[in-house]
């Protein structure tokens, strides 16, 4: 019997001892699923905070960042600041979020831009008929009364109406101006007049046919362009400096029009940006021009797009900038020669070359008429600063033909002395004389000149 009890005694042991480790197997593991949901709990709180943080950097950060990048590209956009903490789904949303964002700014600045181009096309449109028509009241005004303020209004007339045709242009509208088939030289003539600056540039003529000429459709939009960069280069080079325009021809290629000036410069941020503007980029929007906009080289830029000319800007060798404006052959032609040039008009470099006449160097020098022989004077002789006489009346009768084309300096020297001659008679005869003439280089003048360019 008694084995019988010992045998008992040992079941009952190895039974507590299993029941006492499998109790402490299920203390263990019950111990270590709380340990486990503990961690759990805490990861998924940490990505909770680390999901909300990245929630907050994408509403203050990231999304401004991606719309600023619109403007500036240089500009960076921050990515995820904890990506480790962030699972893939969730990174992947919150990048859609900022893709989107952009998408939606992108769509609604072209929405705006364009309501403001179609406001601004049609504001320009009316703005340019009236100054049109102020333009035509002056030009009746000047063949009635010689006062050199009319001169000097319709000066301002032209600046305004050269404003308002680069506006227009910008907003993808038409220039407003019909032309006919157009001398080149008398374009750049035409486009040196619309600028504050006009008497510091200088034209040389290098054209083998001075008679070439631009067809009509692409006339006025060629002097819009060159007048933008003659504003450009006048209002960021010293008042006391030339601003040189020469004109090329070159073979099957077309024509070139090249503007130095002795300005400023540009760093190379300025530079490239100048570049990709006369490039003729698809869209410029007016929210990337600055305040106030810099319009003129995306006006030549809309302009070389339109019309297919070709722009280029580097270093010019007198210290300032060299834009280089090229004309394709396409668009050129050469008049008849029943068609007469401008006198204001340059004569081309090899013409004046050939000439056996002297021109004048002082601007109140006089040209001297040729013989009727047809041989030129010996030399230039100086103007009266006096009423000159009565010209008998078969010299105004048969004008020589042969007189060699005057430059503009003899031109405006010869309207000077119209006007001191009237000023004179004037006194003489004891009425009231008009001021004397003004400079349209007024300083009001350098103020409207191309402080918006660039």
């Amino acid at each position: 019997m008694g084995w019988i009890v010992a045998v008992i005694a040992v079941a009952a042991a190895v039974a507590a001892a299993v029941r006492a480790q499998n109790s402490a197997r299920a203390e263990h593991i019950a111990l270590a699923r709380a340990e486990l949901a503990e961690r759990q709990s805490k990861a998924a709180e940490a990505r909770t905070a680390a999901l909300t943080d990245e929630i907050r950097q994408l509403a203050h950060n990231r999304i401004p960042a991606a719309a600023l990048a619109l403007s500036h590209p240089t500009a960076k956009v921050p990515g995820l600041r904890e990506a480790a903490e962030v699972d893939g789904d969730s990174a992947r949303l919150l990048t859609e979020a900022v893709q989107a964002a952009r998408k939606a700014v992108v769509e609604e600045r072209g929405r705006v831009d364009a309501a403001a181009r179609a406001a601004m096309r049609g504001t320009s449109a009316k703005i340019q008929s009236l100054l049109n028509q102020a333009q035509q009241l002056l030009h009746e005004l000047q063949h009635e009364y010689d006062d050199p303020r009319i001169l000097q209004l319709d000066f301002r007339n032209e600046l305004a109406l050269r404003r308002t045709q680069a506006t227009a242009v910008l907003c993808d509208a038409w220039p407003g101006l019909a032309r006919q088939n157009s001398p080149l030289v008398e374009i750049v003539l035409g486009a040196q007049s619309r600028v504050a600056g006009y008497e510091r540039v200088k034209v040389a003529n290098h054209l083998r046919d001075e008679r070439l000429a631009l067809v009509a459709r692409a006339a006025e939009p060629l002097a819009i362009a060159l007048a933008e960069l003659l504003a450009n280069a006048t209002a960021y080079s010293h008042p006391d400096t030339d601003v040189q325009v020469t004109l090329q021809q070159s073979g099957g290629r077309g024509a070139f029009l090249v503007v130095d000036d002795a300005g400023i410069g540009m760093d190379d941020d300025a530079l490239d940006r100048a570049r990709a503007l006369l490039a003729g980029p698809p869209e410029v929007l007016l929210t990337e021009l600055g305040d106030p906009p810099q319009t003129g080289f995306a006006v030549v830029g809309r302009l070389v797009l339109q019309y297919g000319f070709n722009c280029h800007i580097e270093a010019s060798p007198f210290g300032g900038m060299r834009t280089i404006l090229r004309v394709p052959a396409h668009l050129l032609t050469v008049l008849e020669e029943d068609r007469s040039l401008s006198a204001l008009a340059p004569k081309p470099v090899q013409a004046q070359a050939t000439s056996s006449v002297s021109a004048p160097t002082e601007q109140e020098t006089a040209p001297v008429p040729q013989p009727a022989g047809g041989e030129a004077a010996a030399l230039p002789s100086r103007r009266r600063r006096a009423p000159r006489p009565a010209r008998p009346a078969s010299t105004d009768a048969a004008p020589d033909r042969e007189q060699v084309p005057r430059t503009p300096e003899q031109a405006g020297a010869s309207w000077a002395a119209l006007q001191q001659g009237t000023l004179n008679g004037r006194s003489v005869a004891g009425r009231p004389s008009a001021p004397a003439p003004d400079d349209h280089d007024h300083p009001d003048d350098r103020d409207e000149q191309g402080d918006d360019q660039t």
